[in-house]
């Protein structure tokens, strides 16, 4: 089983779920309780026949059941994926939350050109994505979400040439979240230390920089999963550089909106 390195509060009823063990951030266990069978419901997303075959390839490392796992997300959930890309996440999310649920593709205005006929393209193929775009300092969404997954992103929008107040993106997925809702970030890791000082020449940027910039919007961390770390890492190095290259130190850290 994958570790899941989880802090759980409050109260769980437990009739008519399935339960899966897990370990808290003080060495106890904890439960993560769902009302649906996961296992099967994530195996048939990435089963998909529609998902690309270069995006299979690439599941043992990117450990998509683990992400999704983390904030235990279910059919008929609301979930925003934060510069999607070529959709590997988003179509995922699309068969996990069903025809009930919806998954926004929210695409930066830096980066429409190309990859907004990318989203586009993805709700054509999946009814319940929706294709957005707009400024990241600013955006909305037509409803209450349950989840925002921002995924190898973060450390690009410290750029400077992408043109964002990180801290009022970190407000406005803040605001954009049911009470109770996740936000989580999976981004390549910096040394400690090193801040966001090497977002552009490495790609990488410092967990513990990256906790206090989110927690400043009013997040509380809560939770992270070690399922893509990688201690043969050193960090050093950019992420593209091909000694690394799809095996980089990766944190995956959720932040719970209070509620």
């Amino acid at each position: 089983m994958r570790t899941l390195i989880l802090a759980l509060g409050g109260a769980m009823a437990l009739a008519g779920c399935m339960v899966i063990n897990v370990t808290g951030h003080d060495g106890g266990s904890g439960v993560h309780v769902s009302h649906f069978d996961s296992d099967a419901t994530y195996a048939a997303a990435l089963a998909d026949p529609r998902r690309p075959a270069d995006e299979v390839a690439r599941d043992a490392a990117r450990e998509p059941v683990a992400m999704m796992d983390l904030v235990g997300m279910k059919p008929g959930d609301r979930v925003a994926d934060i510069r999607p890309e070529e959709g590997y996440f988003t179509r995922l999310f699309a068969n996990v939350v069903g025809p009930n649920g919806r998954v926004y593709a929210f695409v930066p205005t830096r980066t429409a050109t190309r990859e907004t006929p990318l989203a586009q393209g993805l709700a054509a193929a999946y009814p319940n994505v929706v294709a957005m775009e707009g400024a990241l300092d600013a955006m909305t969404f037509p409803e209450p979400l349950d989840a925002v997954f921002m995924v190898q992103e973060y450390h690009d929008f410290h750029i400077p040439a992408f043109g964002v107040d990180v801290n009022r993106m970190n407000k406005a997925v803040y605001d954009a979240l049911k009470p109770g809702g996740y936000y989580v970030v999976i981004d390549h890791a910096g040394r400690d230390g090193t801040g966001n000082t090497e977002v552009q020449s490495l790609h990488r940027i410092e967990g513990e920089f990256l906790k206090r910039e989110v927690e400043a919007a009013g997040f509380v961390f809560d939770g992270e999963s070690d399922a893509i770390r990688n201690a043969e890492d050193d960090r050093t190095i950019n992420v593209f550089d091909e000694r690394i290259r799809y095996r980089t130190d990766q944190f995956v850290y959720r932040f719970r909106k209070p509620g």
